[in-house]
């Protein structure tokens, strides 16, 4: 049995509106790094919150869903 830390369950509130950028780059099973290279070229949609950087929830499923368009006109 495996029980959940306060950050699983953090990272898989589907309430929430705007996710970290670590949360977002877990939702898309991708590195830290890599997903601050997503925002930076505006393929990954982000917003700025006072001095932080927050991703919309939708944000990651519009990504997946324009790489998939991309991958079908191929």
């Amino acid at each position: 049995m495996t029980t959940a830390t306060p950050e699983t369950l953090i990272s898989q509130d589907s309430t929430l509106v705007l996710l970290t950028v670590e949360e977002a780059a877990r939702r898309l099973q991708i590195g830290r790094t890599t997903c601050y290279a997503l925002i930076r070229s505006g393929e990954l949609e982000s917003v700025p919150v006072g001095r932080l950087r927050r991703v919309p929830s939708d944000a990651p499923a519009a990504y997946v869903a324009r790489l998939r368009t991309a991958n079908c006109a191929a």
